[in-house]
């Protein structure tokens, strides 16, 4: 997958500038699941809790600008109102496995963390899935792509960067922009699977 596409793809879903319509409504996304996250940063625990519901409701948002055009926020909340058990323990399990690969050593902690990074994209598409469904398919999803999708993570690095020369808020833009090329690569992978 050319990445270069993904991220024009994604600009021009954002309406191709940082100060349009749906630009700045993913911003506002991505600031309201910051909030809550830093809210809860207190309690470590609770952030833990609300990483699944949280995170299959950012990844509904971002689905419906690629599908439909528009930044949704009723979809931001779904994680809560769409089987909350079930993106709840999908969030905590993800963590925890993750963390138990990370205790061997660094490198498996990231690659599981690539392994699994479409189970809330799965879990936004296939509401009634269990978590073991959204890690077995986001691990056979990722197979093969990992080092893909770790390069175009790095690809942002720059723009994170000046992000943060912003006072930090400039990265609010690049995470809508990041979120919005991650799922024209969640489509591109479940497109290339089912042609398989």
């Amino acid at each position: 997958m050319n990445r270069a596409e993904l991220k024009r793809l994604a600009r021009e879903q954002l309406d191709g500038g940082i100060f349009k319509n749906n630009w700045l409504l993913a911003v506002v996304a991505v600031l309201i699941v910051t909030a809550i996250t830093s809210a809860a940063s207190s309690i470590p625990l609770l952030t833990v809790f609300l990483a699944g519901p949280l995170g299959v409701g950012l990844m509904a948002v971002f689905k419906n600008l690629k599908r439909f055009g528009a930044v949704k926020f009723e979809g931001l909340f779904e994680g809560f109102t769409k089987d909350f058990g079930g993106t709840l323990l999908l969030g905590l399990l993800q963590t925890i496995f993750i963390a138990l690969w990370s205790l061997l050593f660094v490198i498996p902690g990231i690659v599981k963390a690539y392994s699994y990074s479409m189970a809330y994209y799965l879990k936004s598409e296939h509401e009634a899935w269990t978590w073991r469904q959204c890690l077995d398919e986001s691990r056979r999803l990722t197979n093969g792509h990992k080092m893909d999708l770790f390069i175009l993570d790095l690809s942002f690095i720059g723009w994170y960067i000046i992000g943060g020369l912003c006072f930090g808020i400039g990265t609010l833009w690049v995470e809508a922009y990041h979120n919005a090329t991650l799922i024209n690569y969640y489509e591109e992978l479940t497109a290339s699977r089912v042609e398989m």
